[in-house]
């Protein structure tokens, strides 16, 4: 039976780069949920679609085939979108849009499809509430508000995107404010979730945090199924 790891968390705490380094090092599959909300921001952008319009963005994601190859490249029908998404402008869209329940209905479907594939790691701000409840291990990836900001903004430098360190702090603030707010499916922090702060760690020290936590996982899983069989056996 395929294992699935959530890591959810803020903006700015490192989610999709462990996850994406977690996935490679384990061999599975790796979901950017968050890509696919930047993915319909920019298809709304495009066809004029005010972010704040909830049914129009619910009847657009249920029109669209977003979707997330191999590689982890997000693609909109045949269109590669995996860098148009990624500037500040789509970022900040995406927070109003993913809060609509249309539009996070209309995407519930295409992400637990994804983990019917096989072993999969997958981040986002709602995976282990909502998206994958019952997942074999969820993980809440944190880091300080100075950090996660400079984190972000260090990502845009490299993009070669001009933004001010204070206008991406204001961002980030205004993000958490939202997704912690909303009515539907908010950015929680859960009791089963394991706590992971990032702000003094490198990159290498989270990855081998998190394998370390998987390794459990998996031990735990066994331990579960041999049990259960030899209950059955009996």
């Amino acid at each position: 039976m395929p294992l699935v790891v959530t890591i959810d968390g803020p903006s700015g705490a490192g989610k999709s780069t462990m996850a994406k380094r977690l996935a490679k090092a384990l061999g599975w599959r790796y979901l950017d949920t968050g890509a696919l909300y930047r993915a319909l921001a920019l298809m709304a952008f495009e066809a004029g679609i005010s972010a704040e319009d909830g049914d129009a963005l619910g009847r657009l994601a249920q029109s669209v085939a977003i979707r997330q190859d191999q590689a982890g490249r997000t693609w909109v029908g045949d269109r590669d979108v995996s860098d148009a998404i990624r500037t500040s402008h789509i970022g900040a869209m995406a927070s109003p849009v993913s809060a609509h329940p249309p539009v996070r209905v209309a995407l519930v479907d295409l992400q637990r499809r994804v983990a019917a594939d096989g072993d999969l790691v997958c981040e986002g701000r709602d995976m282990g509430s909502v998206i994958f409840p019952n997942a074999d291990l969820k993980v809440y990836l944190d880091a300080l508000g100075a950090v996660r900001a400079d984190r972000r903004y260090q990502e845009l430098v490299a993009r070669g995107e001009v933004v001010p360190l204070d206008t991406v702090r204001l961002q980030l603030d205004e993000r958490d404010a939202r997704d912690q707010g909303r009515a539907y499916a908010p950015l929680k922090r859960l009791p089963d979730q394991v706590y992971l702060d990032t702000s003094d760690l490198s990159q290498n020290q989270v990855l081998d945090a998190l394998l370390g936590l998987v390794e459990d996982c998996r031990r735990r899983v066994a331990s579960l199924q041999k049990n259960k069989n030899q209950g059955g056996s009996k």
